[in-house]
Parts: structure tokens; C-alpha cells; sequence
């Protein structure tokens, strides 16, 4: 179970790699399948190519409007688990060694893993930046030293005003599942895929 989640959440192709030699290694069949029927873009975070925001929900119209509620109450800049997310970066960049490279590039030493950062592009190059849209903590590291609010390097979409748009409008009910319209659309690998998945788990 570890090596599959690390696989799909590596945010660096070499990290990436590493992990899938070692379950080629015990699943060669579920390696062969996971690269070359299912492809890699479709369920690895470093080969993604849109943009991902780590933000899945499965609430129904009550608590959609509930989150509204508690939404205008919020006190902080970003939203409650970002922010949370964010804040202990503060501290993990003391110490760091950061040195400026050119007017907004920025290296970044110290830790398990250094970075350079570009805080106009807002990338690092250990790819949790680019990625996540939040700063790691060599972009916390970067922007106190350039000096730049950590906060203006956060993707927008995580700021408290966007959150309030996300539900600031009533979310009705769609009535009795007897009245809806359902189109039924089968998509034979990816019940393949959740198959295989089980099964890869399983053994783990």
C-alpha cells in the first residue's frame, strides 16, 4: 500500500521512477498495465498535465450550505486547511540558506531536499510549488528573503474571497432520483483499472 500512494503522489518524475521500479519488481503485471493501457497522466500527480488542487468532496446540499455559512466566518487569508497546511512552513523555513541567483530567482539550501525557487513564475524546483499552487517551504524561505508576502505567491483559488464565491450562492436540491435523467456512459478500462487497483492493494 505504501509504494502505490507514493507513487501517486510524488511530486518529482525521479521520485516517481524509483517507486515504480520497485513495484514493477513485485507487480510487473500491474506496472506493465499501469503504463501502458492506463498511462501515466491519468493517475500520477508528476505527470498530470492540468492543474491539481489536492480538493475532492462528496457533501451533499445541506453541508454545501452549511460550508457557505462557515465560510464568512473565516478570519484568515487562505482557507482553514490551507492555511494549516501553510503555517508550520513558516517555522521549517528558519535556517535555510537562501541566496539570490538573479532578481527573482532564489537557491534555497538546507533540509533533506534544497530548491530553486522563482517567485514570478511561482516554481520550485522541487515541485510542490508548481504543483500544489501553495509554497513549499523554499518559496516561504524565498519570499522572506526577497522580501514578498508568502501570501502573494498563493494561488488565488485557495484565498478566503474565493472560497466565499465557490458557495456564495444557495445550492437547491435536484428532487427524487425518480425524476432524474440519467445517462449511463461505460468506460471499460477504468472499471479495469479499479479492479486491478483493488487487487494491487490488497496484496500490499
Amino acid at each position: 500500500m505504501g509504494s502505490y500512494w507514493s507513487v501517486v503522489n510524488a511530486y518529482r518524475c525521479e521520485d516517481f521512477t524509483g517507486y515504480m521500479i520497485e513495484i514493477s519488481n513485485r507487480y510487473p503485471r500491474v506496472a506493465e498495465y499501469l503504463e501502458n493501457e492506463v498511462g501515466f497522466e491519468k493517475w500520477s500527480r508528476c505527470h498530470y498535465p492540468g492543474l491539481r488542487y489536492n480538493i475532492t468532496t462528496t457533501n451533499m446540499v445541506e453541508s454545501l450550505n452549511s460550508i457557505r455559512i462557515v465560510a464568512t466566518a473565516i478570519t484568515t487569508p487562505l482557507t482553514p486547511s490551507r492555511e494549516s497546511e501553510l503555517r508550520p512552513r513558516f517555522a521549517q523555513s528558519n535556517g535555510r540558506h537562501t541566496s539570490q541567483l538573479n532578481p527573482i530567482t532564489y537557491h534555497v539550501k538546507g533540509g533533506e531536499l534544497e530548491g530553486v525557487v522563482d517567485i514570478f513564475n511561482k516554481t520550485c524546483t522541487c515541485k510542490e510549488f508548481d504543483i500544489d499552487k501553495l509554497p513549499c517551504v523554499h518559496a516561504v524561505a524565498a519570499a522572506h528573503h526577497a522580501p514578498v508576502s508568502v501570501y502573494n505567491l498563493v494561488s488565488p483559488y485557495y484565498t478566503k474571497e474565493y472560497y466565499l464565491l465557490a458557495y456564495g450562492e444557495t445550492i437547491y436540491p435536484v428532487g427524487s432520483q425518480s425524476q432524474w435523467d440519467v445517462i449511463v456512459v461505460k468506460v471499460g478500462y477504468f472499471f479495469k483499472l479499479i479492479s486491478i487497483i483493488t487487487i494491487f492493494t490488497m496484496k500490499l
